[in-house]
């Protein structure tokens, strides 16, 4: 009898032992299982992750492409602005600078009949002296302006300089050319301000 239930105690521990093992190879397993199933998830987070970081990426990047675009639009503007009003700016000065020439230009036709009528004996004068000095001054400030006169006599007439009045007969000269300046035109950095009045060879 004590043979027998040693040999059930026996029998008891080895189906414990063999239990024990079974759970333990389970347990094993499982949790082998269980950290494929967690790497798995784990990767598949990271490429999810990865995704979306991606996406993010992408359009970071086109929103930063468009402010770029954007900026270099508005300083492309900024710059045809800048020029636009710099040559609005010369062109009113040119006009402005223009508008005073033309009213300038009668003294100096004053000016330059009062000394045609002064008498040969009377030309050292002081006063006519002062006369003429004021007269050069005002000359020097037109060509420092950049005004000067037109050459017309004995030059070809040339319709965008000169405005024929009247036509005489020289044998002296060629058909064409002019032969008397009855008013001076004006240039102005070579814009016409006042054509001459001339008179032209037929």
């Amino acid at each position: 009898m004590a043979e027998e239930k040693n040999t059930k105690s026996a029998e008891e521990e080895t189906v414990a032992e063999k239990q024990e093992e079974t759970a333990e190879a389970t347990e094993e397993v499982l949790t082998e299982e269980e950290t494929a199933d967690t790497e798995e998830t784990q990767n598949a987070d990271k490429k999810h992750f990865g995704k979306k970081k991606d996406k993010n990426m992408v359009k970071l990047e086109e929103k930063l492409a468009d402010l770029e675009d954007k900026r270099v639009r508005q300083l492309a503007e900024f710059e045809n602005f800048r020029k636009r009003s710099e040559k609005e700016k010369a062109q009113m000065f040119e006009v402005g600078a223009k508008t005073v020439i033309e009213k300038m230009l009668p003294i100096i036709d004053n000016f330059e009949r009062g000394l045609l009528a002064v008498p040969e004996e009377e030309k050292d004068a002081p006063f006519v002296q002062g006369v003429e000095l004021v007269y050069k001054q005002l000359l020097t400030a037109f060509e420092e302006l950049g005004v000067k006169p037109i050459e017309a006599v004995g030059k070809e007439f040339d319709p965008n300089l000169h405005n024929a009045v009247m036509t005489v007969d020289d044998e002296e000269l060629e058909s064409g050319t002019v032969a008397e300046e009855m008013q001076k035109g004006y240039l102005y950095k070579e814009n016409v301000v006042r054509h001459s009045m001339v008179k032209v060879v037929n």
